[in-house]
């Protein structure tokens, strides 16, 4: 029984040493290949350094070189070899023309040197037509110089290969969206967004693609969330503005528009466009001392730009004179208020009595009973909010209504001018013409107990 368990006890020992041995043995052949990676380099080096000393043009050396280079991202000496290479493909079947010309492409590119890269790309391309990192650099390439027709074919080409890559998807998106096919443009960005949900910039573009599109309210979303990024919040900023202002929405616009001046990193010309469309949305809204202060601001830091000079004289002038403000921006209630108190100041000492108040795209127009102690009769006033041109064509028409009312005269008071032509078929009809400075003289005497004309 002793013997037995003596012989158990020694099995159990060999066992026991046998198994130390084998890990240690592993634990070592862990380490060997370390040892062996770090001497291979060196004897590559080693070795084709010595065939590159007698012959600077040897393939064997050179890919070597090539190649060590390449997978360590070493890319200008990379380009400097396989620019060799390439050249020396033609006449030495050891040499792979198509990998030489990929990545020939792919150090060029690597080392900003496009040109290059294209004609490797293509030379590749001839050879492997299909092949996706060939077609993917072409498109991308394409896409940094602009030309984002060129690159569409391309990146389409790589996606029948690799439809899930995300950089292809990318920019496939990029490329539609600024080739304006904004509708083809969204699956590409939805779906490169899908795979990487934290690309802001393929956010934003789909966020351009979707208001391009008409699909507003998703944009203003998109828009509204991108504004406190750093680098796409200024521009996100002034779609929101944008999209706001045009619903009427004014005070939400002013909001986007001062958030997107608040960032530190800002261009030069999306800052000119934030001050200038919160300038425009402050003057909609009335406000019209804080849109001088934002033009002021402007034409100081870029004189001239858009029409900022012409906004400021106009604006200006706006500004010393409520009641011009409420005959140009008021809403149409304030606006036809304003109208019946000229009627009923125009004529001093008169009895008046409105008949009729017609609203029109182009004018408006009041009719009154007027009563002076020397005169009675019907006189109609046509108001035109307009600071354009009046023409010929609408005086006809208030000449046509005062003989059909009966009336005994027209007055025209225009924000505007009126043309040679109407002035000239006014000559001898009863109708009186007030411009611009007329009007403002008058809107001057409103309130004020000032006769708007002299009896």
């Amino acid at each position: 029984m002793n013997t037995s368990i003596t012989v158990v006890s020694v099995i159990i020992t060999v066992a026991l040493v046998l198994l130390l041995l084998s890990f240690v043995g592993k634990k070592n052949d862990k380490k060997k290949p370390r040892k062996k990676k770090t001497k291979d380099r060196a004897a590559i080096i080693r070795d084709a350094t010595k065939r590159l000393s007698q012959n600077p043009r040897d393939p064997e050396g050179l890919l070597a070189m090539g190649n060590l280079h390449y997978h360590e991202h070493n890319w200008e000496k990379a380009y400097a070899v396989y620019e060799i290479l390439i050249n020396l493909a033609p006449t030495h079947p050891k040499i792979d023309e198509f990998e030489s010309a990929l990545r020939l492409g792919i150090s060029a590119v690597k080392t900003n040197r496009m040109n290059e890269a294209i004609k490797s790309f293509i030379q590749a391309r001839q050879i492997q037509p299909n092949h996706f990192e060939v077609n993917y650099n072409l498109g991308y390439i394409c896409y940094l110089q602009k030309d984002y027709e060129k690159a569409v074919p391309y990146l389409r080409q790589s996606l029948l290969v690799e439809q899930d890559n995300v950089l292809a998807q990318r920019y496939m998106g990029f490329s539609l969206h600024k080739a304006h096919r904004y509708r083809e443009a969204l699956a590409y960005l939805k779906k490169a967004l899908d795979i990487q949900p934290d690309d802001k910039e393929a956010l934003f573009a789909m966020a351009e693609c979707l208001y391009e599109s008409g699909s507003v309210d998703r944009a203003l979303k998109v828009f509204m969330h991108l504004r406190p990024d750093p680098s796409l919040g200024p521009q996100s900023a002034l779609y929101a503005g944008m999209i706001h202002s045009q619903t009427n929405q004014h005070e939400k616009a002013v909001i986007d528009f001062e958030i997107g001046l608040k960032h530190e990193k800002i261009s030069v010309d999306i800052a000119n466009e934030l001050r200038y469309k919160l300038a425009v949305t402050l003057i909609k809204a009335q406000e019209i001392s804080k849109a001088l202060t934002i033009l002021k601001e402007l034409q100081q830091i870029t004189p001239g730009f858009r029409d900022t000079p012409t906004l400021i004289v106009r604006y200006q002038e706006l500004n010393q004179n409520k009641n011009l403000q409420v005959y140009l921006l008021a809403v149409q209630s304030e606006f036809i208020s304003l109208c019946r108190k000229i009627v009923v100041q125009f004529f001093p000492g008169a009895k008046v009595k409105i008949s009729d108040i017609s609203v029109f795209a182009d004018y408006s127009d009041i009719l009154a009973e007027i009563d002076t102690p020397k005169w009675s009769d019907v006189v109609i006033f046509r108001f035109f909010r307009s600071q354009g041109t009046v023409g010929e064509l609408l005086m006809r028409d208030l000449h046509a209504r005062i003989k059909d009312l009966k009336a005994g005269k027209g007055i025209c008071l225009s924000a505007g001018v009126f043309s040679e032509e109407s002035r000239r078929f006014t000559e001898g009809r009863p109708i009186d013409m007030y411009d611009k400075d007329r009007l403002n003289k008058i809107l001057h005497s409103v309130d004020t107990g000032t006769p708007l004309r002299k009896r």
